[in-house]
């Protein structure tokens, strides 16, 4: 795997992971509005708003990720965003790990290095 892909799916990563941590924590800062009100208000919310961001970034920072590797191969690396934020969300919102959760990280963590030896 080049320099260059290692740097546009870290990227990919580090973007995705961002931008999913700041839609959990404007979702938990404004948990007391109800229905239609608590969308409309969540849109003013500063996480929010940097969690589109994020992914603003991450549209392109995917598409010139995907001019360099095949789509098959790219979806499947791309799938380890899974187990960057799911160890990010234990570390920030002490969410909870269940031995069920460890095994799927060790198999798309196993899936992935397979797919990127032959990358």
């Amino acid at each position: 795997m080049s320099l260059q892909v290692l740097t546009f799916w870290f990227l990919t990563i580090l973007v995705d992971t961002a931008g999913q941590l700041a839609f959990k924590a404007g979702a938990l800062a404004e948990n007391h509005h109800n229905g239609l009100r608590y969308y409309l208000h969540i849109l003013r919310n500063g996480w929010i708003l940097c969690g589109i961001g994020c992914f603003m970034v991450e549209f392109f920072v995917w598409l010139s990720f995907l001019t360099l590797v095949p789509l098959s191969n790219g979806v499947l690396l791309g799938s380890f965003n899974i187990v960057v934020i799911l160890i990010a969300s234990r570390l920030c919102f002490k969410e909870r790990i269940t031995p069920y959760k460890l095994a799927g990280i060790a198999l798309v963590t196993l899936g992935v290095l397979l797919v990127g030896v032959n990358t």
